[in-house]
C-alpha cells in the first residue's frame, strides 16, 4: 500500500524530513508513506504564503496556513489540502493520507459521498484515509474510554467535533496543552505536558492531537496514542490480511520538492 501524505501547513525542509523519518520508522511492512509540502512551489520557509498575484487567497488558490492557530487556519488548511490532492497524478497511489489527526477531508468526503467506480471520496482519485478515524477506531473498537489532547483550543474543538462525528466522544472535552506550533518538533517541551495533563483524564487511551509527535510508552493507563503508529499499525495488519506485503521499502523525501501535478 502506497499511501501520498501532505502536510496540513506550510513547513520548511527541515521540518518535512523530520516527519518523513517518522514515517520510515513508523510503517510496518506492506505499507510506504511519501509526505510532501502543502505548498507545491515552496520549501516552506521563504516560500508563498498562498494567494493569487497580490498574495490574498482567491477562489483558485486557497489561503497555506503556518499554524492551526484559529479556526480559520483549520478551514484553511482544509480548502489547500483538497486543492493539493485534487492536483495529484493518482498513478502510483492507493490512497491519501493527510498529515494531520482532524482528518481535514473528511467533511467533503462525507458531502459528496462515493465517488465512480476506483475513485476515492472528496471529489478526489484516490481513497482517503483518516490518522483520527483510524486511531479511535482502535479505542471504540475494544469498547475502551477515549480521552484527548491538544496543543491548543481551536485544534481541541475541531478534534471533539470529528470524534463525535465518528461516535467516538471523549470522557471529556479534549484536554489544552498551551503550546505553540515549534514545540511540535521539541518532544521534551510536549511530553512534559502531557505528562502533567493525563493525570487527571479518566480514560483508559489519550489521542495525542498532532500527527508529527513522538510518544513515550507508559507502564499504564491511561496510555498515550501516538495516533500516526496506530493509524499505521492498523494500516499494516490489511496489508497482511490483503496480502500486500510486496511494497518497497518506504521513500524519504529530502531532495527537491515534488509536486502532485508531475508525479
Amino acid at each position: 500500500m502506497r499511501l501520498l501524505a501532505i502536510t496540513p501547513i506550510v513547513v520548511d525542509d527541515a521540518e518535512l524530513a523530520r516527519r518523513q523519518a517518522r514515517y520510515d520508522a513508523l510503517a510496518p511492512a506492506g505499507v510506504t508513506v511519501v509526505l510532501e509540502h502543502l505548498d507545491p512551489g515552496s520549501s516552506g520557509s521563504a516560500g508563498s504564503s498562498g494567494g493569487g498575484p497580490t498574495g490574498e487567497p482567491d477562489d483558485r488558490t486557497p489561503r497555506l496556513p503556518r499554524a492551526l492557530d484559529t479556526a480559520d487556519d483549520v478551514r484553511a488548511s482544509e480548502r489547500a489540502l483538497h486543492a493539493r490532492y485534487a492536483a495529484v497524478d493518482p498513478t502510483g497511489w492507493d490512497a491519501y493520507l493527510p498529515d494531520c489527526v482532524l482528518d481535514p477531508l473528511a467533511d467533503l468526503a462525507e458531502a459528496e459521498g462515493e465517488g465512480a467506480e476506483g475513485a476515492g471520496l472528496a471529489g478526489l482519485a484516490r481513497p482517503v484515509l483518516g490518522l483520527g478515524r483510524l486511531t479511535a477506531a482502535f479505542v471504540t473498537g475494544q469498547g475502551a474510554r477515549l480521552g484527548a489532547v491538544a496543543r491548543n483550543a481551536p485544534i481541541a474543538a475541531e478534534l471533539d467535533r470529528r470524534l463525535g462525528q465518528y461516535s467516538a466522544a471523549t470522557v471529556a472535552p479534549t484536554a489544552v496543552l498551551d503550546l505553540s506550533v515549534d514545540d511540535i518538533a521539541d518532544d521534551a517541551t510536549w511530553a512534559a505536558a502531557v505528562e502533567r495533563t493525563v493525570e487527571g483524564l479518566d480514560c483508559d487511551f489519550v489521542l495525542n492531537a498532532c500527527s508529527a509527535v513522538d510518544v513515550a510508552e507508559q507502564a499504564r493507563a491511561p496510555y498515550v496514542l501516538d495516533p500516526t503508529a496506530t493509524a499505521l499499525a492498523l494500516l499494516g495488519l490489511r496489508a497482511r490480511v490483503t496480502g500486500r506485503l510486496d511494497d518497497p521499502a518506504p521513500a524519504t523525501t529530502t531532495g527537491t520538492v515534488t509536486t502532485g501535478a508531475t508525479r
